[in-house]
């Protein structure tokens, strides 16, 4: 189950569990959506892959006991702002293939 965090990890962003700009690799290390493609240039400083946006769990009970009441999102923050010198070289070794292929 995702842990839907609570912030971005570059620029400690809020992102609460319906927010529409959290993003997330595989790994979900989560990031807002501008420091996705504005900084990171999708590609996951953590990993090398890229990022999707992030499921939104659904705020009521629909269908049993499967929403956000009874699965709340973590209140753990993980704040590591970027070394952007150190993003953009290691950027540069990915460049021109696609986050499905990494």
């Amino acid at each position: 189950m995702l842990a839907l965090r609570p912030s971005c990890e570059h620029c400690d962003k809020a992102l609460p569990p319906d927010s529409k700009e959290a993003m997330i690799c595989s790994y979900e290390c989560t990031f807002c959506e501008s420091c996705v493609w504005e900084i990171l240039k999708n590609v996951c400083p953590n990993c090398g892959g890229g990022f999707w946006h992030r499921p939104v769990r659904p705020s009521k009970p629909r269908k049993g006991n499967n929403w956000l009441g009874a699965h709340p999102a973590s209140d753990r923050v993980v704040h590591k702002p970027i070394d952007r010198h150190a993003h953009e070289r290691f950027a540069a070794t990915l460049e021109g293939i696609s986050p499905y292929e990494r």
